[in-house]
């Protein structure tokens, strides 16, 4: 949908990409967005979502470790404390104590091997896309990036669940329209939104601020659906957005004319 879209409105100069850039971009949407989505799912089935999720939410932990490593960053009081407060703030948002310590946990928690797995590399591959897509946001408008992010991740999509798969699921019209809507406003308006802020942020704060991704989805069922929103859940909330403040106050470095980031440029 996209890609038609922007070669009628930009023209077909204004999205293409050297092969070079173009490879990077197959690389994001491979290894980034779709690996990061398969091993998530395959996580949620071979453990629970509460377990995916906390595992899957450890990539902020690993961002920080790569750009101080690289030395792209100094480690920080002041990072090395969103960094924790969003991880556990996500603990306690989905409640993942009382699955580990709890009456519900022989029932609820099912700790599987290849789902652990499974859910530390979709952590890496979402640490992954963070820190690349930061790094060629820098260079390209968005859309030129996103479009051929997106089109890697369905073309990696298309050998790992062919199309002729898809329709022997004989879908219905209604849920054709579902899935429709629901790729219009949950990946290509999310991926959109996220490679804007991936411009204009540095990845560590970007991936901390996606910890509101979880945040959102208790808060949306306790108004959609009448789900209980519990002291606990509360307090893990608070803790995700302290997070996201401290994280983007300005720090020492930067008050005194440290490094800064770019802006994105065209």
């Amino acid at each position: 949908m996209l890609l038609p879209i922007l070669v009628g409105v930009r023209g077909w100069q204004r999205i293409r990409l050297p092969a070079r850039d173009l490879a990077y971009c197959f690389l994001l949407g491979t290894l980034g967005v779709a690996v990061s989505n398969y091993f998530y799912y395959v996580a949620i089935q071979r453990t629970s979502v509460a377990t995916a999720i906390i595992v899957q939410y450890t990539a902020p932990v690993w961002v920080l470790l790569y750009v101080v490593a690289r030395h792209q960053q100094k480690l920080t009081p002041q990072k090395t404390a969103a960094v924790v407060l969003a991880v556990t703030g996500i603990a306690l948002v989905i409640d993942l104590f009382k699955d580990l310590f709890g009456a519900r946990s022989s029932a609820t928690l099912r700790l599987d091997a290849y789902g652990l797995m499974a859910a530390l590399l979709a952590s890496f591959s979402f640490a992954f896309y963070n820190v690349a897509g930061h790094r060629i946001l820098a260079r390209y408008d968005r859309w030129r990036v996103l479009v051929w992010t997106l089109t890697a991740a369905a073309t990696f999509w298309l050998f790992v669940n062919p199309p002729w798969k898809v329709a022997g699921a004989h879908y219905a019209a209604a849920q054709w329209l579902f899935l429709f809507a629901f790729s219009m406003i949950s990946v290509l308006g999310a991926f959109s939104l996220y490679f804007l802020g991936l411009q204009h942020l540095e990845p560590t704060r970007a991936i901390i601020a996606s910890c509101l991704e979880p945040v959102f989805s208790i808060l949306l069922a306790a108004l959609l659906l009448g789900e209980v929103l519990r002291p606990i859940q509360t307090l893990g909330i608070v803790f995700v957005l302290a997070a996201i403040v401290i994280v983007q106050r300005p720090s020492r470095t930067s008050a005194e004319g440290g490094p800064v980031v770019v802006e994105p440029i065209e």
